[in-house]
């Protein structure tokens, strides 16, 4: 007989992702798993059934062989990626369920010394030194292997036994009706060894606590949210597990005068009144120093300069952004009776003939009396 569709057998899509496939096959193995259908063969065939579907599916370069040219891509027998020869379902049946339901059938699962876990470390720099990169050091605490018993837990000249409930296990199980329950090991609550002669130095945990000193360098262009990977720099695995892996997180603080977005860098820059009028020059910042612009006459309040490559160079892809300077002209203030005199001066000759010498205040009022005309009718 031909073998069904394994996306068919698990009722998802081709497009399903891994957690759609884990939530499907979880829902039909609960109800087809063997512990459930009391020896019935054929509901047995069909558990099989769904747990080759979900191994395949869940296996990105099985799964992709099995896109590609179907059943025969996963076929050991004709050159696919294909299952082992004996195949443990209680394996990957568990890997879901994890302590819902037994091992299987081929005994308790050995325990495993745990990974130590992961750590984050939270570093704050100024936008310049975010851009042009540093070495800091950093003081993180965390849990290191001890070095008296080398993560054994057992004092010098002693080692762990296996224990004697779980034989080694980790975890024992409890039958209740059909269901075989999984639970960790009350003897030597899950290590799976016990110790009877406790390390003095780490009292039998294996680990002890330091605060460890690390040199990081951080890249040229990092931004607020990127981090940084220091891989084993975090605590230390259980039983001579590898270590956790250490991330730095970057956050850059406000500036003063710069705002980032991506790799540009904007800032606003006050010029005077006469200056926007006449034309001249203005003198912009930069992260490189002081840069000379140069202003045309009858320059508006919010126009932007760009500034090619006075921005951040990327992190990635090494290229380099630019620096947008938009102007604000600057109303003069705590004027002399003088200047006030020479001000209004200046706007009578102009009054006569406004819309040549403020097109912007013409067209905002010829819109707002647009707008009302159209109310009006």
């Amino acid at each position: 007989m031909s073998k069904r569709d394994y996306y068919e057998v698990l009722g998802v899509d081709k497009s399903a992702g891994e957690r759609e496939i884990k939530k499907a096959y979880k829902k039909l193995a609960m109800k087809y798993h063997p512990d459930r259908t009391q020896g019935d063969k054929a509901l047995e065939d069909k558990f099989k059934e769904i747990q080759e579907a979900y191994e395949v599916l869940t296996d990105s370069q099985k799964r992709a062989a099995y896109d590609q040219y179907g059943h025969a891509g996963v076929d050991p027998n004709r050159g696919g990626a294909g299952f082992g020869g004996n195949a443990d379902f209680g394996d990957i049946f568990g890997d879901v369920f994890g302590d819902i339901f037994g091992g299987g059938r081929g005994g308790g699962r050995q325990s495993r010394a745990r990974q130590g876990a992961d750590l984050r470390y939270n570093l704050e720099l100024s936008l310049e030194e975010a851009v042009r990169g540093k070495d800091v050091e950093i003081r993180v605490p965390t849990l290191v292997e001890c070095d008296s018993c080398h993560g054994s837990g057992a004092k010098k000249g002693t080692s762990p036994k296996t224990c004697p409930t779980c034989h080694g296990a980790g975890q024992v199980q409890m039958r209740q009706g059909f269901f075989a329950v999984q639970q960790t090991c009350p003897t030597c609550s899950g290590r799976g060894k016990i110790i009877s002669d406790p390390c003095d130095k780490c009292h039998g945990h294996g680990r002890v606590e330091k605060t460890k000193t690390l040199s990081v360098k951080i890249p040229a262009g990092v931004d607020t949210g990127d981090r940084i990977r220091l891989s084993g720099e975090g605590e230390a695995g259980e039983a001579g597990a590898p270590a956790g892996d250490l991330y730095v997180q970057v956050h850059v603080r406000e500036h003063k005068i710069f705002q980032r977005d991506g790799n540009n860098l904007y800032c606003e820059v006050p010029l005077s009144f006469t200056t926007a009028a006449l034309g001249g020059e203005l003198q912009v910042p930069t992260l490189d120093g002081k840069v000379k612009l140069k202003v045309a006459p009858e320059t508006q309040t919010g126009r932007m300069f760009r500034l090619r490559g006075k921005g951040v160079k990327s992190v990635r892809s090494g290229v380099t952004g630019d620096l947008m300077c938009k102007v604000v002209v600057e109303t003069p203030v705590n004027l002399s009776s003088r200047q006030k005199e020479l001000l209004q001066e200046l706007d009578d000759s102009m009054g006569g003939d406004s819309a040549k010498h403020r097109p912007k205040e013409k067209g905002f009022f010829d819109g707002v009396k647009k707008f009302f005309d159209d109310l009006t009718n």
